[in-house]
């Protein structure tokens, strides 16, 4: 049984009324999959023929580098689809191999079902471009990210990005062991580097706090590395 108001919560649904929903979704052939914790969902290269919406629990995404480490990319939670940009074109497949976090369900709808339900209804089809376009944004964010040399210049353009131009201090909701996962390194290699970081007077962390102390510098160290 499909929870229909949270799949208007998704981005490819939003600002469809939920009876709108419900009668586009009766036009149309599609799955819901349940998965357990740990199971992988799609690989990394695997074609995509289908588009996938959470439906319940989360996943994650992740890629292995040359070195063979793996990094993770995000966690995917209820209600986001999975890979919209590369749904399409002559490539169309995973970029990453999918891992559920927990029980899942999945909303599955092939390609060409997908297509028939954009042409019924002109606010998917919107909805789904602008997802497209939005993802590309943060792949773009991502290999930017990733192209920083140092875990030094990897925390300090990850808490820019946090605070942002106005504010310098800001709630960290993420863990160290979830931060060294995003960025690729062990915990004990993050934590020496935080360590540095507020002995040099650059940030400070208290609890869930994290005020940065001198914006100019850590932007420098982007600049320099």
């Amino acid at each position: 049984m499909i929870n229909y108001q949270l799949l208007n919560e998704c981005p490819v649904f939003k600002g469809v009324a939920e009876n709108e929903t419900r009668k586009l979704l009766q036009q149309v052939h599609y799955q819901v999959k349940k998965f357990s914790k740990g199971d992988i969902v799609a690989i990394a290269g695997e074609q995509i023929s289908n588009l996938f919406i959470i439906l319940s629990g989360s996943v994650r995404g992740e890629m292995i580098d040359y070195s063979g480490k793996t990094i993770k990319i995000e966690d995917i939670e209820a209600p986001r689809p999975l890979a919209t940009a590369f749904l399409f074109g002559s490539e169309n497949r995973f970029p990453v191999t999918v891992t559920t976090n927990n029980s899942v369900e999945i909303f599955s709808i092939s390609i060409s079902e997908l297509l028939r339900l954009m042409q019924l209804n002109s606010v998917v089809l919107k909805n789904y471009l602008d997802s497209i376009s939005s993802r590309t944004q943060f792949i773009s964010q991502k290999l930017h990210f990733l192209s920083f040399k140092t875990i030094k210049e990897k925390i300090a353009h990850y808490l820019l990005q946090k605070a942002g131009d106005r504010l310098h201090s800001f709630q960290l909701n993420s863990t160290q062991q979830q931060l060294a996962e995003l960025f690729g390194v062990t915990r004990p290699s993050l934590a020496r580097v935080i360590s540095e970081m507020q002995r040099e007077k650059l940030i400070i962390i208290d609890k869930k706090t994290v005020t940065l102390l001198n914006k100019q510098k850590l932007n420098e160290l982007l600049r320099n590395g």
